[in-house]
């Protein structure tokens, strides 16, 4: 199996909210230029809760259009709309996509027979690939490992989870109940790569990739060529960066700035009321960038 990492993408705005499409172009180029295996359109990133059915529906061809090939797309389709969600991610096959990564309805709660009914419907009304997106903190619930491989018994096209919880031994029970079907299992943060591929599965759709694609890739080329040192030494590095996620209430902002702040040309606004930040927090992050920064470039 060859491990990777996966980019759940930022996107960018202007100052009105709209989405800036040449410094999405640079992102792109960005991401592609510094070796991540694929990219996530709209995922939590992504702000898709900021956009409309049209706005998503555009936003997925200008990335289908622009990327022409040049690496693995994902789209974020989930939505509180059942038949949105059902027609982007028909959409997204029709445009190349390598599948649609499917977060299930949120706000209210869900037991495992609901969920099994909705991811079932949901597949048996797309002509592509669907991957599960599991992240209980959002949902309010968590999709168990025996419901999993029930969908993905029913459902051919059911071929990939990202699974972002905070205990991974979730992660391995699906691993575990799948592995001898066709069907990869990402964890969802940064500091579980190493347990994912150890447990057996396929690695990470992450965000930290966004500001530091480069360490990234050399810790997925690490692991890929079995080089265990190497391998510990670059993960460490990410532990080091988890403590961004929590400096404030919408990392993608700070991602954003932090971007920036690496030389990627966008500007770093946020969605409302996403888009204020403290000065200290701007100025500690850096701080942490730039010794982690450091340390790869010693290491690397």
């Amino acid at each position: 199996m060859n491990y990777e990492i996966i980019t759940p993408v930022v996107t960018a705005f202007n100052n009105n909210e709209e989405i800036d499409y040449k410094a999405n172009e640079r992102i792109i180029d960005f991401l592609i230029e510094s070796g991540v295996n694929g990219i996530l359109v709209l995922g939590s990133a992504g702000e898709f809760t900021r956009l409309s059915y049209q706005e998503k529906k555009e936003f997925f061809k200008f990335y289908s259009e622009y990327v022409d090939g040049r690496i693995d797309l994902y789209a974020g389709t989930g939505s509180m709309s059942f038949d949105e969600t059902v027609t982007l991610s028909n959409d997204v096959k029709n445009l190349n996509y390598k599948g649609a990564v499917v977060i299930g309805p949120y706000y209210y709660n869900l037991d495992q027979e609901k969920i099994f009914i909705y991811y079932d419907k949901l597949a048996k009304s797309v002509n592509g690939s669907v991957y599960l997106y599991n992240f209980p903190a959002r949902t309010g619930y968590s999709i168990n490992h025996k419901t999993i491989k029930k969908l993905v018994n029913n459902n051919s096209n059911i071929i990939g989870l990202k699974d972002s919880v905070s205990e991974p031994v979730h992660t391995n029970l699906c691993i575990l109940e799948t592995r001898e079907d066709n069907f990869d299992v990402f964890s969802g943060f940064d500091d579980q790569f190493l347990y994912n591929i150890a447990a057996g599965g396929k690695g990470c759709i992450s965000a930290l990739s966004n500001i530091v694609p480069e360490i990234w890739s050399e810790l997925v080329k690490a692991a890929n060529e079995g080089d265990f040192d190497k391998s510990i030494n670059y993960q460490s590095l990410i532990q080091e960066l988890m403590p961004l996620y929590n400096m404030d209430s919408n990392f993608s902002y700070l991602f954003k700035l932090l971007m920036v702040y690496r030389g990627v040309e966008l500007n770093p606004t946020a969605i409302f009321p996403f888009n204020q930040i403290d000065k200290n927090i701007i100025n500690k992050s850096k701080d942490i960038l730039d010794a982690v920064l450091e340390k790869f470039n010693k290491i690397k």
